[in-house]
Protein backbone atom coordinates (compact mmCIF):
# COMPACT_ATOMS: atom_id res chain seq x y z
CA UNK A 1 0.00 0.00 0.00
CA UNK A 2 1.18 3.70 -0.95
CA UNK A 3 2.08 5.93 1.60
CA UNK A 4 -0.74 8.08 2.80
CA UNK A 5 0.50 11.94 3.58
CA UNK A 6 -1.20 13.26 7.05
CA UNK A 7 -2.01 16.92 7.25
CA UNK A 8 -2.77 17.65 11.03
CA UNK A 9 -5.41 20.50 10.58
CA UNK A 10 -4.45 22.35 14.25
CA UNK A 11 -1.14 22.99 13.09
CA UNK A 12 -0.28 26.74 12.82
CA UNK A 13 1.39 26.43 9.40
CA UNK A 14 -2.03 24.76 8.12
CA UNK A 15 -4.22 26.92 9.42
CA UNK A 16 -2.40 30.00 7.94
CA UNK A 17 -1.59 28.32 4.44
CA UNK A 18 -4.01 25.30 4.04
CA UNK A 19 -3.35 25.67 -0.07
CA UNK A 20 0.78 24.69 0.73
CA UNK A 21 -0.13 22.14 3.17
CA UNK A 22 -2.71 20.57 0.66
CA UNK A 23 -0.75 20.98 -2.08
CA UNK A 24 2.58 19.37 -0.75
CA UNK A 25 -0.04 16.39 0.20
CA UNK A 26 -1.44 16.51 -3.63
CA UNK A 27 2.83 16.34 -5.03
CA UNK A 28 2.46 12.32 -2.84
CA UNK A 29 -0.73 11.40 -3.62
CA UNK A 30 -3.97 12.01 -4.13
CA UNK A 31 -5.02 10.98 -1.34
CA UNK A 32 -3.99 12.62 2.47
CA UNK A 33 -5.42 11.67 6.38
CA UNK A 34 -6.69 14.72 7.90
CA UNK A 35 -5.73 14.78 12.03
CA UNK A 36 -7.68 16.21 14.23
CA UNK A 37 -9.53 16.12 17.45
CA UNK A 38 -12.67 14.58 17.89
CA UNK A 39 -13.22 13.70 13.97
CA UNK A 40 -12.19 10.41 13.44
CA UNK A 41 -10.72 8.57 10.45
CA UNK A 42 -11.19 11.71 7.79
CA UNK A 43 -9.57 11.21 4.38
CA UNK A 44 -9.23 13.93 2.00
CA UNK A 45 -9.09 13.86 -1.67
CA UNK A 46 -6.36 16.48 -3.25
CA UNK A 47 -6.40 16.52 -6.79
CA UNK A 48 -9.14 18.08 -8.81
CA UNK A 49 -10.17 15.13 -10.96
CA UNK A 50 -10.32 12.57 -7.83
CA UNK A 51 -11.99 14.98 -6.53
CA UNK A 52 -14.86 15.99 -9.30
CA UNK A 53 -15.56 11.90 -9.25
CA UNK A 54 -15.69 11.35 -5.56
CA UNK A 55 -18.59 14.11 -5.40
CA UNK A 56 -20.60 12.30 -7.83
CA UNK A 57 -19.79 8.71 -6.73
CA UNK A 58 -22.91 6.65 -5.60
CA UNK A 59 -20.19 4.44 -3.17
CA UNK A 60 -19.85 8.15 -1.27
CA UNK A 61 -23.13 9.97 0.21
CA UNK A 62 -24.17 12.19 2.99
CA UNK A 63 -24.92 10.63 6.63
CA UNK A 64 -25.54 11.79 10.45
CA UNK A 65 -21.68 12.04 10.75
CA UNK A 66 -21.07 14.50 7.53
CA UNK A 67 -22.75 17.14 10.24
CA UNK A 68 -21.36 18.56 13.41
CA UNK A 69 -24.52 19.84 15.54
CA UNK A 70 -23.46 22.50 17.88
CA UNK A 71 -24.44 21.77 21.32
CA UNK A 72 -27.63 23.83 22.87
CA UNK A 73 -29.57 24.39 19.80
CA UNK A 74 -33.02 24.94 21.67
CA UNK A 75 -35.52 21.48 20.92
CA UNK A 76 -38.04 22.88 18.84
CA UNK A 77 -35.43 24.58 16.20
CA UNK A 78 -34.07 21.53 15.72
CA UNK A 79 -36.34 19.94 12.65
CA UNK A 80 -35.68 23.18 11.20
CA UNK A 81 -31.71 22.63 10.95
CA UNK A 82 -32.05 19.29 8.17
CA UNK A 83 -31.31 21.49 4.97
CA UNK A 84 -31.38 20.46 1.60
CA UNK A 85 -27.17 20.42 2.01
CA UNK A 86 -27.66 17.35 4.62
CA UNK A 87 -29.99 15.25 2.00
CA UNK A 88 -29.42 12.35 -0.05
CA UNK A 89 -31.68 10.68 -2.93
CA UNK A 90 -35.02 10.98 -3.58
CA UNK A 91 -35.60 13.57 -0.98
CA UNK A 92 -33.12 15.95 -1.90
CA UNK A 93 -33.37 15.79 -5.58
CA UNK A 94 -37.39 16.25 -5.16
CA UNK A 95 -36.20 19.73 -2.71
CA UNK A 96 -33.94 20.65 -5.23
CA UNK A 97 -36.22 20.10 -8.43
CA UNK A 98 -38.84 22.28 -6.74
CA UNK A 99 -36.43 25.21 -5.36
CA UNK A 100 -34.04 25.12 -8.43
CA UNK A 101 -35.82 27.36 -10.92
CA UNK A 102 -35.71 30.87 -8.23
CA UNK A 103 -32.01 30.49 -8.82
CA UNK A 104 -30.82 29.86 -12.29
CA UNK A 105 -28.61 32.26 -13.87
CA UNK A 106 -31.28 34.09 -15.66
CA UNK A 107 -33.10 34.82 -12.63
CA UNK A 108 -29.69 35.78 -11.04
CA UNK A 109 -28.91 38.34 -13.90
CA UNK A 110 -33.36 39.73 -13.47
CA UNK A 111 -32.19 40.08 -9.37
CA UNK A 112 -28.66 42.36 -10.28
CA UNK A 113 -30.88 46.05 -10.43
CA UNK A 114 -32.15 45.02 -6.75
CA UNK A 115 -28.58 43.57 -5.85
CA UNK A 116 -27.02 46.83 -7.26
CA UNK A 117 -29.08 49.41 -5.32
CA UNK A 118 -28.29 46.91 -2.09
CA UNK A 119 -24.84 47.67 -3.10
CA UNK A 120 -25.02 50.89 -3.99
CA UNK A 121 -27.22 51.65 -0.42
CA UNK A 122 -24.59 49.65 1.57
CA UNK A 123 -21.70 51.67 0.56
CA UNK A 124 -23.31 55.01 0.50
CA UNK A 125 -21.50 57.40 3.27
CA UNK A 126 -18.84 54.99 4.37
CA UNK A 127 -15.69 57.19 4.39
CA UNK A 128 -12.53 56.92 5.98
CA UNK A 129 -10.63 54.18 7.98
CA UNK A 130 -13.08 51.08 8.69
CA UNK A 131 -13.82 47.29 8.42
CA UNK A 132 -15.13 46.60 5.49
CA UNK A 133 -16.30 43.13 6.46
CA UNK A 134 -18.37 44.78 9.15
CA UNK A 135 -19.26 47.75 7.28
CA UNK A 136 -20.20 45.71 4.12
CA UNK A 137 -19.11 41.75 3.13
CA UNK A 138 -21.04 40.50 6.24
CA UNK A 139 -24.03 43.35 5.65
CA UNK A 140 -24.64 42.50 2.65
CA UNK A 141 -25.83 38.39 1.94
CA UNK A 142 -28.03 39.27 4.88
CA UNK A 143 -29.84 42.63 2.71
CA UNK A 144 -30.30 40.29 -0.56
CA UNK A 145 -31.77 37.25 2.14
CA UNK A 146 -34.72 39.79 3.09
CA UNK A 147 -35.35 41.08 -0.25
CA UNK A 148 -35.53 37.82 -2.01
CA UNK A 149 -38.10 36.60 1.18
CA UNK A 150 -39.73 39.71 1.07
CA UNK A 151 -39.13 40.54 4.84
CA UNK A 152 -40.66 44.30 5.04
CA UNK A 153 -38.01 46.56 6.15
CA UNK A 154 -39.13 47.08 9.52
CA UNK A 155 -37.93 43.84 10.37
CA UNK A 156 -34.65 44.00 8.44
CA UNK A 157 -32.89 45.16 11.83
CA UNK A 158 -33.34 41.96 13.49
CA UNK A 159 -32.78 40.25 10.23
CA UNK A 160 -29.10 41.95 10.62
CA UNK A 161 -28.21 41.17 13.60
CA UNK A 162 -29.27 37.60 13.87
CA UNK A 163 -27.54 37.38 10.62
CA UNK A 164 -23.97 38.78 12.16
CA UNK A 165 -24.36 36.51 15.10
CA UNK A 166 -24.27 33.67 12.59
CA UNK A 167 -21.72 35.10 10.52
CA UNK A 168 -19.62 35.68 13.58
CA UNK A 169 -19.49 31.47 14.32
CA UNK A 170 -20.67 29.55 17.32
CA UNK A 171 -21.02 30.66 20.51
CA UNK A 172 -23.53 32.56 22.63
CA UNK A 173 -25.02 35.21 20.40
CA UNK A 174 -25.22 32.11 17.60
CA UNK A 175 -26.71 30.20 20.19
CA UNK A 176 -29.06 33.06 20.79
CA UNK A 177 -29.53 33.64 16.92
CA UNK A 178 -31.13 30.45 15.36
CA UNK A 179 -34.29 30.34 17.33
CA UNK A 180 -34.61 34.27 16.37
CA UNK A 181 -33.70 33.83 12.67
CA UNK A 182 -36.32 30.50 12.72
CA UNK A 183 -39.34 32.28 14.27
CA UNK A 184 -38.97 35.37 11.69
CA UNK A 185 -38.71 32.89 9.33
CA UNK A 186 -41.89 31.21 10.32
CA UNK A 187 -43.27 34.59 10.01
CA UNK A 188 -42.22 35.10 6.86
CA UNK A 189 -43.82 32.14 5.73
CA UNK A 190 -47.27 32.91 7.42
CA UNK A 191 -47.01 36.58 5.57
CA UNK A 192 -46.27 34.72 2.19
CA UNK A 193 -48.84 32.21 2.67
CA UNK A 194 -51.64 34.97 3.68
CA UNK A 195 -50.91 37.84 0.98
CA UNK A 196 -48.54 36.13 -2.12
CA UNK A 197 -45.89 39.00 -3.34
CA UNK A 198 -43.26 38.55 -5.48
CA UNK A 199 -40.90 37.22 -3.74
CA UNK A 200 -39.52 33.33 -3.30
CA UNK A 201 -41.52 32.30 -0.71
CA UNK A 202 -44.70 33.37 -2.41
CA UNK A 203 -43.29 31.69 -5.72
CA UNK A 204 -43.05 27.90 -4.00
CA UNK A 205 -46.29 29.08 -2.27
CA UNK A 206 -47.66 28.70 -5.60
CA UNK A 207 -46.54 25.60 -6.88
CA UNK A 208 -48.33 22.75 -7.35
CA UNK A 209 -51.09 21.81 -4.52
CA UNK A 210 -49.57 18.24 -5.07
CA UNK A 211 -45.96 19.27 -5.42
CA UNK A 212 -44.78 21.93 -3.11
CA UNK A 213 -42.75 22.54 -0.25
CA UNK A 214 -44.57 22.03 3.23
CA UNK A 215 -44.26 24.92 5.89
CA UNK A 216 -41.80 23.03 7.93
CA UNK A 217 -39.16 22.79 4.37
CA UNK A 218 -39.95 26.82 3.71
CA UNK A 219 -38.37 27.96 6.86
CA UNK A 220 -36.06 25.68 6.37
CA UNK A 221 -34.85 26.66 3.17
CA UNK A 222 -34.70 30.53 4.73
CA UNK A 223 -32.49 29.17 7.93
CA UNK A 224 -30.64 27.57 5.07
CA UNK A 225 -30.07 30.63 2.73
CA UNK A 226 -29.36 32.53 6.04
CA UNK A 227 -26.28 30.11 6.34
CA UNK A 228 -25.26 29.62 3.25
CA UNK A 229 -25.34 33.93 2.84
CA UNK A 230 -21.91 33.36 4.50
CA UNK A 231 -20.25 32.58 1.34
CA UNK A 232 -20.23 35.99 -0.68
CA UNK A 233 -19.41 37.28 3.01
CA UNK A 234 -15.92 35.59 2.94
CA UNK A 235 -15.46 35.86 -1.02
CA UNK A 236 -16.02 39.55 -0.91
CA UNK A 237 -13.64 39.90 1.69
CA UNK A 238 -11.28 37.29 0.66
CA UNK A 239 -11.45 39.37 -3.12
CA UNK A 240 -10.38 43.01 -1.74
CA UNK A 241 -7.34 41.20 0.18
CA UNK A 242 -6.56 39.29 -3.03
CA UNK A 243 -6.70 42.25 -5.44
CA UNK A 244 -4.88 44.46 -3.06
CA UNK A 245 -2.13 41.94 -3.14
CA UNK A 246 -1.96 41.93 -6.87
CA UNK A 247 -2.06 45.26 -8.24
CA UNK A 248 -1.60 44.59 -11.83
CA UNK A 249 -4.79 42.30 -11.80
CA UNK A 250 -6.43 45.11 -9.33
CA UNK A 251 -5.52 47.74 -12.35
CA UNK A 252 -6.86 45.27 -14.91
CA UNK A 253 -10.42 44.62 -13.13
CA UNK A 254 -10.32 48.40 -12.76
CA UNK A 255 -9.84 49.50 -16.07
CA UNK A 256 -11.93 46.79 -17.82
CA UNK A 257 -14.85 45.87 -15.65
CA UNK A 258 -16.71 43.25 -18.01
CA UNK A 259 -13.73 41.43 -16.84
CA UNK A 260 -15.66 40.57 -13.75
CA UNK A 261 -17.72 37.34 -14.01
CA UNK A 262 -14.65 36.05 -14.72
CA UNK A 263 -12.43 37.64 -12.30
CA UNK A 264 -15.01 35.54 -9.79
CA UNK A 265 -14.22 32.26 -11.22
CA UNK A 266 -10.37 32.87 -10.74
CA UNK A 267 -11.27 34.52 -6.85
CA UNK A 268 -13.26 31.19 -6.09
CA UNK A 269 -10.02 29.54 -7.87
CA UNK A 270 -7.39 31.05 -6.06
CA UNK A 271 -9.02 32.53 -2.55
CA UNK A 272 -13.00 30.78 -2.41
CA UNK A 273 -13.56 30.53 1.20
CA UNK A 274 -14.65 26.72 1.37
CA UNK A 275 -11.23 25.05 1.84
CA UNK A 276 -13.20 21.47 2.57
CA UNK A 277 -16.47 20.01 1.40
CA UNK A 278 -18.86 18.43 3.31
CA UNK A 279 -17.66 14.85 4.21
CA UNK A 280 -19.69 12.07 2.92
CA UNK A 281 -19.65 8.26 4.15
CA UNK A 282 -18.01 5.52 2.41
CA UNK A 283 -21.23 2.75 1.66
CA UNK A 284 -18.46 0.23 1.11
CA UNK A 285 -14.76 -0.62 0.62
CA UNK A 286 -13.50 1.99 -2.11
CA UNK A 287 -9.96 2.01 -3.38
CA UNK A 288 -8.44 5.33 -4.44
CA UNK A 289 -5.07 5.14 -6.14
CA UNK A 290 -4.13 1.81 -4.29
CA UNK A 291 -5.92 2.82 -0.92
CA UNK A 292 -8.58 1.26 0.44
CA UNK A 293 -10.90 3.36 2.20
CA UNK A 294 -13.27 1.39 4.60
CA UNK A 295 -16.79 1.62 4.76
CA UNK A 296 -18.38 4.06 6.86
CA UNK A 297 -15.36 5.85 6.90
CA UNK A 298 -15.59 9.78 5.69
CA UNK A 299 -14.15 11.45 2.65
CA UNK A 300 -13.68 14.95 1.94
CA UNK A 301 -12.71 17.39 -1.37
CA UNK A 302 -10.10 19.21 -0.75
CA UNK A 303 -11.05 22.58 -2.45
CA UNK A 304 -8.09 24.29 -1.47
CA UNK A 305 -6.07 21.25 -2.92
CA UNK A 306 -8.13 20.75 -6.08
CA UNK A 307 -8.20 24.23 -7.31
CA UNK A 308 -4.25 24.44 -7.20
CA UNK A 309 -3.18 21.02 -9.01
CA UNK A 310 -1.13 21.54 -11.43
CA UNK A 311 -3.10 18.75 -13.45
CA UNK A 312 -5.83 20.53 -14.01
CA UNK A 313 -4.58 24.45 -14.30
CA UNK A 314 -2.13 25.70 -15.93
CA UNK A 315 0.45 27.99 -14.10
CA UNK A 316 -1.94 27.35 -10.92
CA UNK A 317 -0.08 29.06 -8.69
CA UNK A 318 -0.49 32.71 -10.47
CA UNK A 319 -3.37 34.61 -9.61
CA UNK A 320 -4.79 35.34 -13.60
CA UNK A 321 -8.35 36.75 -13.72
CA UNK A 322 -7.73 36.95 -17.30
CA UNK A 323 -7.52 33.26 -17.38
CA UNK A 324 -9.08 31.69 -20.54
CA UNK A 325 -13.09 30.17 -19.25
CA UNK A 326 -11.89 26.66 -20.89
CA UNK A 327 -9.19 26.55 -18.31
CA UNK A 328 -11.41 27.23 -15.10
CA UNK A 329 -13.66 24.28 -13.87
CA UNK A 330 -12.65 25.64 -10.05
CA UNK A 331 -14.59 23.38 -7.76
CA UNK A 332 -15.43 26.15 -5.24
CA UNK A 333 -19.10 26.04 -5.50
CA UNK A 334 -18.31 22.03 -5.23
CA UNK A 335 -19.81 19.81 -8.44
CA UNK A 336 -22.35 16.87 -8.50
CA UNK A 337 -25.88 16.30 -6.84
CA UNK A 338 -24.75 18.92 -4.43
CA UNK A 339 -23.06 21.62 -6.59
CA UNK A 340 -24.50 25.07 -4.75
CA UNK A 341 -27.36 25.99 -5.54
CA UNK A 342 -27.01 29.34 -4.80
CA UNK A 343 -24.04 29.47 -7.24
CA UNK A 344 -25.30 31.79 -10.07
CA UNK A 345 -26.86 34.26 -7.55
CA UNK A 346 -23.68 34.37 -5.19
CA UNK A 347 -21.77 35.27 -8.24
CA UNK A 348 -23.51 37.97 -9.53
CA UNK A 349 -23.73 39.30 -6.29
CA UNK A 350 -19.47 39.41 -5.93
CA UNK A 351 -19.84 40.98 -9.17
CA UNK A 352 -21.53 43.75 -8.38
CA UNK A 353 -19.72 44.33 -4.86
CA UNK A 354 -16.45 44.30 -6.11
CA UNK A 355 -16.54 46.28 -8.94
CA UNK A 356 -18.95 48.98 -7.05
CA UNK A 357 -16.60 49.08 -4.87
CA UNK A 358 -13.40 49.61 -6.55
CA UNK A 359 -15.28 51.87 -8.57
CA UNK A 360 -16.38 54.25 -6.10
CA UNK A 361 -13.22 54.01 -3.97
CA UNK A 362 -10.54 54.46 -6.37
CA UNK A 363 -7.97 54.72 -3.40
CA UNK A 364 -9.03 52.07 -1.44
CA UNK A 365 -6.07 50.18 0.22
CA UNK A 366 -5.31 48.40 3.27
CA UNK A 367 -5.39 50.03 6.92
CA UNK A 368 -3.67 47.52 9.28
CA UNK A 369 -2.88 43.91 10.30
CA UNK A 370 -5.16 41.08 8.24
CA UNK A 371 -5.63 38.25 10.74
CA UNK A 372 -7.56 35.16 9.96
CA UNK A 373 -10.04 33.19 11.55
CA UNK A 374 -8.14 29.85 12.92
CA UNK A 375 -10.63 27.78 10.67
CA UNK A 376 -9.86 24.16 8.86
CA UNK A 377 -12.28 24.07 7.16
CA UNK A 378 -12.97 28.44 6.05
CA UNK A 379 -10.41 30.79 4.40
CA UNK A 380 -11.81 33.36 6.19
CA UNK A 381 -10.72 37.03 7.38
CA UNK A 382 -11.13 37.92 11.15
CA UNK A 383 -11.55 41.61 9.89
CA UNK A 384 -10.59 43.98 6.89
CA UNK A 385 -9.59 47.13 8.03
CA UNK A 386 -9.07 49.59 4.83
CA UNK A 387 -9.01 53.16 4.39
CA UNK A 388 -11.33 54.03 1.61
CA UNK A 389 -10.55 57.85 0.99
Amino acid sequence: MRTVPEIDLTDPTVLNDPFTAYDRAGDQAPLARLLAPGLGPLWAITRHEESRAMLTDPRFGLGADSFLRPPGIPEHCRRYLHTMSEMDGPEHTRQRRLVAPAFTPRRAAEFAPRLQAIVDGLLCGLTGELDLLAAFARPLPMEVICELVGIPDEERPTWRTSGAAVASGYGPAFLAAIPEIIDSARAAVERSRANPGADLLSHLIRAEEDDRLDDTELVTLVWHLVLAGQTPTNLIANAVETLLAHPDQLATLRADPTLAPGAVEELMRWCGPQLLTTPRIAREDVEIDGVTIPRGDKVTASIAGANRDPLAFEDPWTFDITRPAQARGQLGFAHGPHFCLGAPLARVQTEIALTTLLTRFPNLTLAGELTRAPDPGTWRLAALPVRLD
